[in-house]
């Protein structure tokens, strides 16, 4: 008997140790609620006739009142169409952060309170790379939230979300941080925030909405989700609160965002390409193409560089570069590491703006005719029908490729361009012929080609009998 009690308040006890370990959320969310809003995005429906709204009531009012009853009675004002998400106040003023998508192509924006107070707010300024938007409300004494910082955040941390799901207003979801730092490049390719990635159940309509820490901070803005059936499942995204920050303070000095620009082409560190270029692991971003007169050009920086650091900030993968860059004020100086023919090397870049970017095309003549075969791939000359691409200074076109061999494994298509192999810049057929002297058996070499216009490095593994 004695056993059996003691079991029991071994038990009890244990229980209560686990319950007082756990996160409590019922106070963040009933101190920051106020300061979140239900952002209702109206789109005015187009009239029936195809004319404007005012061509209509303007024709209307010409009418006598008996006929302008009867038309107005037959065809009642167009019904309006949208939206709507999640936002909250971010100073006392009534400014409000909620997503770019939210209130994208928008005729009128209304904010609802928590007290069910609404108005009709003013967009100061979007901006789509980031998907983020801010909005004013003439109103002042509002609560408001503070953003904190998301560098600090560990994945495996509890964080809360609160917001408008499916138009369930205020509804409280928590989960614990998934990973950081997540690539979700754009429908354009453009890949400029370094995503937070959590299994908080986030759905339509919490878009915009903050994402806490147990601090009561915000360090993160509820942007997107990975669903297949409309709902969630467990993958959710948020804009980390240091690019909330800088995006915020931006459109509202100006309205519209500047971002850092670099003006390289650039691809991930795979294992034969590390080993090609003598790393240790695979890490940093190898650059495919520098733009013509761009910072990167200034600063020295060229094709075949490794990039491994920007501004003290260590790049592991090439998904880190943009996520660095974008943030750096235009026309700051920085330090860039880059690696280059197995030596690391520092140079000093000067920041550009994204706007500048423009990208050289360089049309290269043939030389001397002729064909050389390698690695199983055979190669050419240059002629009128080939495209060879942006930033080429010569090359040679791969004529045909035999399936199996190491250079298909690794990678060459008939068609591609070619313009480096390992250490060498291939300007024409003799270039390439002296480089693939110093192939060593076992060995991968780093290839440099032009597809379809666009640069990039690939691994060719050399076989042990060749």
């Amino acid at each position: 008997m004695m056993l059996r009690l003691t079991l029991a308040l071994m038990f009890i006890g244990v229980s209560q140790l686990a319950a007082a370990a756990l996160p409590d959320f019922a106070t963040i969310v009933e101190e920051r609620s106020p300061a979140v809003v239900k952002i209702i995005a109206e789109v005015e429906a187009p009239s029936r006739s195809g004319r404007g709204q005012m061509e209509e009531l303007e024709e209307l009012e010409q009418l006598p009142e008996a006929l302008r009853r009867f038309f107005q009675d037959r065809n009642p004002p167009a019904p309006r169409g949208g939206g709507t998400g999640s936002g909250f106040i971010i100073s006392r003023d009534g400014y409000i952060v909620t997503n770019h998508h939210v209130v994208d192509g928008a005729d009128t924006v209304i904010v609802r309170l928590a007290d069910r107070r609404e108005f009709d707010a003013e967009v100061i300024g979007t901006d789509q790379r980031s998907d983020l938007a801010l909005l004013r409300v003439d109103a002042n004494g509002l609560p408001f939230l503070s953003l904190g910082k998301s560098e600090d955040l560990k994945v495996g941390q509890w964080v809360l979300a609160i917001g408008s799901p499916f138009g369930l207003d205020y509804s409280a979801t928590a989960g614990i941080v998934s990973a950081k730092g997540r690539s979700l490049p754009t429908e354009r390719g453009e890949n400029y925030v370094p995503f937070i990635q959590t299994d908080v159940a986030i759905n339509p309509g919490n878009s915009g909405g903050p994402l806490f820490n147990l601090a009561g901070e915000v360090v993160g803005v509820n942007s997107q989700i990975f669903t297949r059936s409309g709902g969630s499942i467990g993958l959710s995204f948020a804009i980390p609160a240091r690019v909330v920050t800088n995006i915020v303070k931006q459109l509202q000095t100006s309205g519209e965002v500047v971002r850092g620009w670099l003006g390289v082409s650039i691809q991930n560190v795979d294992r034969t390409l590390a080993e090609s270029f003598d790393l240790d692991r695979p890490r940093g971003a190898l650059v495919a193409q520098v733009g013509g007169n761009s910072p990167a050009e200034r600063a020295g920086i060229e094709s075949g560089d490794i990039i491994v650091a920007v501004d003290g900030a260590q790049i592991e993968v090439s998904a880190d570069l943009p996520h660095i860059v974008g943030l750096l004020a235009p026309g700051a100086a920085v330090d860039v590491t880059v690696i280059r023919d197995g030596e690391e090397m520092l140079l000093e870049v000067e920041i550009g703006a994204l706007e500048a970017d423009e990208i050289a095309r360089v049309v290269t003549k043939p030389s001397e005719p002729g064909t050389v075969s390698m690695l199983g791939m055979t190669v050419k000359e240059l002629d009128d029908s080939d495209e060879p691409g942006p930033a080429v200074r010569g090359g040679v076109v791969v004529s045909s490729v035999e399936p199996g061999s190491p250079a298909f494994k690794g990678g060459v298509r008939a068609g591609d361009i070619l313009t480096r192999f390992g250490r060498s810049a291939i300007s024409r057929l003799s270039d390439i012929s002296s480089a693939a002297d110093g192939l060593e058996p076992g060995k991968s070499v780093s290839v440099r080609l032009i597809r379809q216009g666009a640069p990039q490095f690939i691994g060719i593994k050399v076989p042990e009998n060749d």
